[in-house]
């Protein structure tokens, strides 16, 4: 199933070895740490994957088919993901005090996030495995990348969500012809009772914490991001943090096409986390994870009190020299309305914290104003209509004659 250029998956926290297919997680340090890295064969990937054979590609995250888990004849559905825009951010740059931003505007993906990059590779994978339906649990963007994914290729989607999932992502699901269940518990719940069904029923797992191949699709985000900025290095890479299987994989990404000869730089990461819910912030300091579950924060899709893949997040910042930061709701909300006025980009809460986190990098002097930023994008603000509404106000209302608009005219002074 698995493409020749996979030398082998390694346990992030022992370091032990295993063959691909033979397990998907350590079961020496067990399901909540024996996370699995898929290593490859980079000699051999280097031969074929070069800038050349790059420009004659398909523009979509496909194309980087010699660092992704796939095999000969494996049916990649859908085609349509990856290639996302790099939006080059003047005033924005200008509002955070940094030389030039890029955002990399994933909120323009097919279900309009970032997470459609795992769940394409693991539809594949399930129906290279011919499993007959597919499970993940999620805060709401897993979810709604897997279900339009799985409504692409044709296979039966069951989607585990808490009861806090905001409606534009539960509308999502259901037009996708997804099986929600709406777990009244916690997201730790959700994820729990989703392994125990995928165990119960035989449902191809597609939650990228136990599946270690989800990420490798997550790492094209990084790859367009070196491949996008060939010749124009950034100076760091912001990205938002849930669970941690997203920054790993850019950093992941950014590494691997560095090691086969695409680009010659490098650009720390930095990672941004609700200082609400702030467990891998913590662990990059102290070295372990408090399992507590506690906090909350606005932002949805980074509301993830237990993460499952927060060792391999913890090491891709260190890897990268970069550092964690947090950013309050506040913060957030008004990350949400500067994204929108000084850009044109709709970024939903979780997306916009990415943008806080360079804001409140630059004041600590972590970012200087010399540097060039890239900010990740990860979803879009009609996701969550209600969380955007928070952020950035109402409207005027007014009566259908022109003096009733002078009057408001000249109550704003706006350019």
């Amino acid at each position: 199933m698995y493409r020749s250029t996979i030398s082998h998956l390694q346990c992030v926290q022992c370091g032990k070895s295993y063959a691909p297919g033979e397990t998907n997680w350590c079961p020496d340090c067990g399901l909540d740490e024996g996370i699995l890295d898929v290593i490859f064969d980079i000699d051999r990937v280097r031969k074929t994957l070069t800038r050349p054979v790059l420009a004659q590609r398909p523009r979509n995250h496909w194309r980087y088919e010699e660092l992704l888990p796939i095999g000969e004849g494996l049916p990649l559905v859908p085609r349509d993901i990856g290639w996302t825009p790099m939006i080059e951010a003047p005033r924005l740059a200008k509002a955070l005090g940094v030389r030039r931003l890029h955002l990399k505007d994933d909120s323009r993906g097919a279900s309009a996030s970032f997470k459609d990059r795992a769940s394409a590779v693991g539809v594949s994978l399930a129906l290279a495995s011919g499993a007959d339906q597919i499970a993940c649990a999620s805060t709401g963007n897993a979810a709604s990348s897997l279900a339009h994914c799985a409504a692409a290729a044709g296979i039966p989607c069951n989607i585990f969500v808490s009861a806090r999932i905001p409606d534009g992502k539960l509308a999502q699901l259901l037009a996708y012809g997804a099986r929600v269940f709406r777990v009244q518990g916690t997201y730790d719940e959700a994820w729990r009772l989703c392994m125990d069904a995928c165990e119960e029923f035989g449902w191809y797992n597609r939650n990228a914490a136990v599946n270690p191949w989800l990420v490798e699709g997550k790492k094209t985000g990084g790859m367009e991001i070196a491949e996008q900025l060939m010749d124009d290095p950034p100076d760091w890479v912001s990205a938002s943090v849930g669970d941690g299987c997203s920054i790993a994989g850019i950093e992941k990404g950014i590494r691997q096409m560095r090691e086969i000869g695409i680009i010659t730089w490098e650009c720390r990461m930095l990672g941004v986390q609700a200082e609400g819910v702030a467990p891998i912030a913590a662990a990059f300091d102290s070295g372990s994870l408090d399992r507590s579950g506690g906090g909350d924060t606005y932002a949805d899709s980074i509301n993830c009190p237990v993460p499952r893949n927060w060792r391999k997040a913890v090491n891709a910042v260190r890897t990268s020299g970069g550092v964690y930061t947090t950013v309050n709701d506040g913060e957030i909300l008004e990350a949400v309305r500067r994204t929108g006025h000084h850009s044109g980009v709709f970024a939903e809460p979780a997306a916009a914290a990415a943008i806080a986190g360079i804001a409140r990098a630059r004041a600590d002097g972590v970012i200087g104003p010399k540097d060039h930023v890239v900010a990740v994008i990860s979803g879009n603000g009609l996701k969550d209509v209600a969380g955007a509404m928070r952020a950035v106000g109402g409207p005027v209302d007014v009566p259908p004659n022109l003096d009733a608009v002078q009057k408001e005219v000249r109550k704003d002074n706006r350019p």
